[in-house]
């Protein structure tokens, strides 16, 4: 009968190697030395539980029965690692100083939790061990409050292992640390099932299979797995591909986080923990200050009954009883279509509880209770969308959009459409295809089964069918221009729909991340809206009083005909008699001081004056006064930019990879109908340094001037766009013309 062997994991292979290698070094330095009274050496920390990735620092304290140890034993043993090029974390102590260290220092406490003997005195060493962690129970609960205060601390630097771009193994919540600090936990006291501790060694193992892919591909120590790094890490740890890999490490991170916030939860109990029972609503009840399924309630009968204890939950800021949790996974059914009467209402009170929501729907996920409720949503559960914009996971996206949504509900005539179009609006990114369109067909059968009536239906597949318009026409496009504003009222359509719309972007765009919304975002999109919101009421529009730029202080600057640099905040404005190329000077100058560009405005009046204004992603760190004296200089031909940007191209090295597609093939379209008075072109392309600058010498070498422009950096790709007119002032006209234009763009991009 033949026996499957199990390959030992690399991890612990390499334990086991630098253990012979600490024997045999021990060995000689006592053959050598033989230092008095018994001596011990203690593995610790991770190397103690036999966890080390290729770059590990090797944790070892050596610890002698007398109260002095021979230096030159000492020397002998940690020389030979120093030259190895190990990284060591060592220590040198007696046996009582190492019992006086764990009564006050924590680190030193936590390591030898998991303390082995390597070489030396095996029965010494080993009572070393027992009377520490003896000493550490007798004191468990002072280290236990410590120890959690930490745990929260690093989870503050470090962030959510299950939701980041770019993950901590480590120090990140749901890390290896977490884990780590559990098992201490255990082990001085703080009791853990065994199932939890089963669900911890499997979260364990993966966790360690990509830390050691990561070092093995970096060559180098690191716990973030860069996004870079992240196709060859997956790769590397029998992954099918890096979207496999970022899915199990959401999965993984996301049992950790749950059962830390579990056994955590133990130290400090709520305060009203009373036995006797307060019913909350039908089939629920507060106890011991939980939530709990009332004796009477039965989820196999009462499939709403999940909703109404998340409800419950949400709105008490409680923690669902753990019993209760496990009775509902294993008894709910799937729900029925179309949905029990009220069922809807349901979803919508807790999703109306905002924030407060988010811990209960993790909760829920953790017993797979949220696909009964919608099956669709297996699709996205723990699904990463890694690119430079998205945080989070597209389940947790969509539950973070929803709670930011309940923010806004006072501030639109329907708030349950707008809460139901924010949990469902990426839903789409589960399935192949545009997740907008797939979104819509899925929200088709959700809709109904949900008992939605056809009027609510069709309005919130409008906003999910739209979710992404106000912000791609605002950064794309001139909210000045009466086409954009019409553009957008034809699809939007009524006023009730706008301000859902409107609602529904901030909140989409406030989860997505800090780089998503911001104040120059903002006010662009706010413009939309009011403009779009004026036609809307059937309101004509004035093009005057809604122009962004000229302003009244720059026509005036204007008219006194001379040239005038100014800058405020984030934002730079230059008026100068026109001529051929000064748009393209000043983005080279930016790039050469390296500042991006959101967008800009150009602007010339019949007297031959021009006026530009640049709007930059962060304020220039040394101030403007370098910048605005080499705009000058390369106006008046003393500066040659092109071989400035080629010393900053030499100098700085190439942008790290930001999205999962990675840099994509320029393209470059032409949209006729998107201004009343000028050819938008958008050029899509790889970012690069000096990028703007050798777009818009294409434009100034074919004759062409740029009226407004656009510049939105996605991740490693551009979206630039830009309203230009021929120099008589007509659009780009005729087939040849604007195949003429591309292919010189494309030239330049290469």
């Amino acid at each position: 009968m033949s026996t499957t062997v199990v390959p030992q994991p690399a991890w612990q292979r390499l334990a086991d190697e630098t253990d012979a290698l600490l024997r045999s070094l021990f060995d000689t330095a006592v053959s050598q030395h033989r230092p008095r009274g018994a001596v011990t050496l203690l593995a610790i920390g991770g190397y103690g539980r036999r966890e080390l990735a290729p770059f590990s620092d090797l944790d070892i304290v050596l610890i002698h029965e007398k109260p002095r140890i021979e230096e030159a034993f000492v020397t002998a043993l940690w020389y030979p690692l120093w030259d190895s090029g190990r990284k060591i974390g060592h220590a040198v102590r007696t046996a009582r100083e190492t019992y006086s260290m764990i009564k006050s220092d924590l680190d030193t406490a936590t390591a030898l939790v998991t303390a082995r003997v390597v070489a030396g005195d095996e029965r010494f060493g080993q009572k070393v061990i027992d009377r520490c962690n003896i000493k550490l129970r007798r004191q468990s609960r002072e280290w236990l409050g410590e120890l959690h205060t930490r745990v929260l601390e690093r989870h503050a630097n470090a962030g959510e292992v299950a939701y980041l771009l770019e993950p901590n193994l480590k120090d990140g919540l749901g890390g290896l640390r977490d884990i780590h600090a559990m098992w201490w936990a255990h082990a001085v006291g703080l009791g853990m099932s065994e199932s939890d501790l089963r669900v911890l060694n499997e979260c364990n193992e993966v966790l360690l299979r990509v830390r050691t892919a990561l070092h093995h591909i970096t060559g180098h120590p690191g716990d973030v797995l860069r996004l870079q790094d992240q196709r060859a890490v997956a790769s590397e740890a029998g992954f099918v591909d890096d979207d496999e890999l970022m899915a199990a490490l959401a999965a993984v991170a996301r049992r950790v986080m749950w059962i830390s916030d579990e056994t955590w939860a133990r130290l400090d109990p709520p305060a009203d923990r009373s036995a006797r029972s307060a019913r909350l609503a039908p089939g629920v009840a507060l106890m011991n200050g939980e939530i709990h399924l009332a004796d009477d309630a039965n989820p196999a009968t009462d499939p709403t009954l999940v909703l109404r204890v998340a409800t419950a939950a949400a709105r008490t800021k409680r923690r669902i009883d753990r019993d209760s949790l496990d009775r509902l996974g294993s008894v709910s059914q799937t729900w029925p279509a179309p949905w029990p009467a009220g069922a809807s209402d349901d979803l919508v009170a807790l999703l109306l509880e905002g924030e407060r929501a988010i811990p209960v729907w993790e909760a829920l996920e953790q017993r797979d209770l949220v696909s009964r409720v919608l099956p669709e949503w297996s699709a996205v559960r723990c699904k990463p969308q890694r690119n430079v914009f998205h945080r989070f996971t597209v389940d947790r996206h969509l539950w973070q959009t929803a709670a930011n949504a309940a923010l806004f509900a006072h501030q639109v005539t329907r708030p349950d459409l707008l809460v139901i179009a924010a949990l469902f609006h990426d839903l789409g990114k589960g399935y192949p295809g545009d997740h907008t369109e797939v979104g819509l067909r899925l929200f088709a059968d959700i809709g109904p089964r949900m008992g939605l009536s056809t009027d609510d239906v069709a309005l919130v597949a409008t906003l999910i069918e739209h979710h992404l318009l106000l912000p791609d026409v605002a950064t794309r496009r001139d909210v000045s221009d009466d086409s954009t504003i019409a553009y957008v009222a034809q699809r939007v359509g009524n006023t009730t729909t706008l301000q859902l719309l409107y609602a529904l972007t901030q909140a989409d765009a406030l989860a997505t991340g800090p780089t998503a919304w911001g104040a120059w975002k903002a006010e662009l999109v706010g413009t939309l809206v009011s403009r779009t919101e004026h036609v809307l009421a059937g309101n004509s529009i004035d093009s005057t009083a809604w122009r962004l730029f000229p302003d009244a202080a720059t026509l005036e600057i204007m008219a006194q005909g001379n040239r005038h640099i100014h800058a405020h905040d984030g934002a730079i404005t230059i008026v100068s008699p026109d001529q051929p190329g000064l748009f393209t000077a000043v983005a080279g100058v930016l790039a050469i001081h390296g500042l991006d560009v959101l967008s800009a405005e150009a602007h010339s009046n019949e007297q031959g004056i021009a006026a530009s204004r640049f709007h930059l992603r962060a304020i220039p760190q040394n101030g403007w006064s370098e910048i605005i004296r080499d705009i000058h200089q390369a106006f008046d031909g003393g500066l040659n930019v092109d071989e400035r940007l080629a010393e900053r191209v030499a100098t700085y090295s190439r942008r790290k990879r930001e999205s999962a597609l990675g840099p994509q093939p320029p393209e470059v379209m032409f949209h006729d109908e998107a201004s009343s008075n000028a050819t938008v072109v958008e050029v899509h392309a790889p970012d690069r340094i000096g990028l703007l600058r050798d777009i818009t010498r294409v434009f100034m070498q074919q004759g062409l001037d740029i009226r407004h422009a656009r510049i939105a950096t996605m991740g490693d790709n551009v979206v630039d766009t830009f309203y230009l007119r021929e120099r008589t002032g007509s659009k780009i006209t005729g087939a040849n013309r604007q195949r003429i234009v591309k292919e010189a763009l494309l030239a330049e991009l290469g």
